[in-house]
């Protein structure tokens, strides 16, 4: 839905309407946009637990009143006392997807939140946390009713997730696991959260909730320690920039990947030939992917380890002249390059005060590592499953390293004074998705609920997939699809809205006051404003 209006107090939008609600709360209560956004990140954390939780990591760009843009990275390291040659002597040749070999990086979403809630509080009188956090721990308590997405990858997955004796335990009830509409509590989730109210965020690192995920993750064999809690802190990078298409655009740097979704829309601008929102216009984003995705598949993970400087690689106009002109406007280039997966949920909120917030978060996998604490409700991530044990391999696992991140949360500043918070989950898609969504706003001037509507594409792997092809939702006109195969790409045509492309949102906020919000009918979210 479009919500758009001229005075207010602010917008929110997320892929779950509970916690577009969430947001809304705090905003009517004169919250800021970070308050808002702690608030449906938590409420996310109970009512879509398959994407995202406190057991995962997370992501921001902020954009102050003043416009100045700040990034916070809550991204756990890999386990201090662990090691690849550990893996192998366990029997592994890679870092397993699910269970406890997969719980091998510390989680730092809660840190994030409370970097945020600092950040706010410098601006006006911060409001209590357990406002924030009321809603959240009343659908806990009470329970909310699983959404088709969550029990279709419940079954999807089921095999996998139910070889976990912990998350089989949380889940199934009689052998049978719950459906659609079905009602879930998580009352052990619930009193983290009131933990969390009493002794405040820090006791998910320092104080009686550390210990009890401590325990929890020691019950299933987790190489994760109290070091790795006593060491865990956010960072606070500059953001990535880069100038295209009538805007300084927005993105987080390495371990992330938004050193790509940059530089897509940077080297699309500089093919003049793409004049139409047709074949040419989906043939020179995919041709821009390609380059862009052969920069991070080559140089992006944990920025120590780096050889290459991301925003040197943005800078570099000649470079991107370069490619520009490699690619050929009637012709795909061959592609077979390893894509990176993942699930996760992006929010996003403007205030009245003009600061926007673009916020990632996430599990990585649907349901992380599949280890559910049953003593805290968490369930933890299996983002440092995307290591690899290879010595001198790219993402080496090293004890202290931050995983490559397919998560990054995106932002613009418009030549004409407008902000844009926008993002997207969907792994490999997320580059994809920002590049469709923002050239269909800024270039062919479609509303943003047009813009995410609107069919897409996907080049690269989805779920349980390692096809390279092409994928176009089947509302795509024939003509284009066609065209598409004549130039050479392999194209797979899928659903009208498959979850595959992403769960997309955006705000925008004018200098006349004027907010712009939408969501995506593929996801089970809504915009929320007044």
């Amino acid at each position: 839905m479009l919500h758009s209006f001229q005075s207010g107090r602010g917008m929110v939008t997320s892929p779950h309407h509970l916690a577009s609600q969430s947001g809304l709360d705090i905003l009517r209560r004169g919250g800021t946009a970070l308050e808002a956004v702690v608030a449906m990140a938590a409420t996310l954390s109970v009512v879509y637990p398959h994407m995202t939780g406190l057991g995962g990591d997370a992501f921001w760009l902020i954009s102050l009143p003043n416009r100045k843009v700040e990034v916070i990275e809550a991204c756990g390291a890999a386990a201090r006392h662990l090691t690849a040659k550990d893996y192998i002597r366990a029997g592994h040749n890679v870092i397993p997807w699910r269970g406890a070999w997969a719980t091998n990086t510390m989680a730092g979403a809660v840190s994030g939140w409370q970097a945020a809630l600092r950040h706010s509080a410098a601006l006006q009188k911060p409001l209590p946390l357990q406002l924030l956090l009321e809603q959240a721990v009343w659908y806990a308590e009470n329970g909310y009713p699983l959404t088709e997405s969550e029990a279709r990858l419940l079954s999807l997955k089921r095999e996998e997730l139910l070889a976990q004796p912990c998350f089989k335990a949380a889940y199934e009830t009689g052998g049978v696991l719950p459906v659609q509409g079905e009602f879930r509590k998580n009352p052990a989730l619930a009193d983290t959260l009131k933990l969390l109210i009493r002794e405040g965020l820090e006791s998910f690192y320092t104080k009686t909730l550390r210990d009890r995920i401590l325990a929890d993750l020691a019950s299933v064999g987790s190489p994760l320690s109290a070091d790795d809690f006593r060491h865990h802190k956010v960072a606070m990078p500059l953001p990535l920039h880069a100038r295209a298409l009538g805007a300084t655009l927005y993105n987080t740097a390495p371990p992330t990947q938004g050193v790509a979704s940059l530089a897509i829309l940077k080297l699309f601008e500089k093919l003049p030939w793409v004049e139409v929102n047709g074949a040419e216009y989906i043939h020179a984003l995919v041709e821009a992917t390609k380059y862009a995705f052969r920069f991070r598949n080559e140089h992006v993970g944990d920025p120590r380890w780096m050889t290459q400087d991301a925003q040197a690689f943005l800078d570099d106009d000649g470079l991107f002249n370069s490619m520009a002109g490699k690619i050929n406007p009637s012709r795909a280039m061959p592609w077979g390059e390893p894509s990176q997966q993942g699930d996760t949920t992006w929010m996003g909120a403007i205030d009245s005060q003009g600061m926007g917030v673009s916020m990632i978060q996430s599990l990585y996998f649907e349901f992380g590592s599949g280890i559910f604490l049953p003593e805290t409700g968490i369930l933890w991530q299996n983002r440092g499953s995307s290591f690899q044990l290879e010595e001198g391999s790219w993402n080496h696992y090293q004890p202290g390293r931050k995983p490559f991140h397919t998560l990054n949360p995106a932002l613009a500043h418009f030549d004409d004074g407008r902000v844009m918070v926008y993002g997207t989950m969907g792994g490999e898609g997320q580059p994809q998705t920002q590049a469709a969504l923002f050239t269909r706003y800024a270039c062919y001037h479609q509303s943003l609920q047009q813009a995410i509507t609107a069919p897409r594409w996907l080049l690269g792997r989805t779920w349980g997939s390692h096809s390279t092809s092409l994928k176009l939702e089947s509302r795509f006109d024939p003509a284009i699809i066609q065209a598409l195969e004549r130039a050479g790409h392999i194209v797979d045509v899928v659903g009208p809205y498959e979850d595959m492309m992403g769960h997309a949102g955006a705000i925008v906020h004018d200098q006349r006051g004027l907010f712009e919000g939408a969501s995506d009918p593929r996801s089970d979210g809504c915009v929320a404003a007044f």
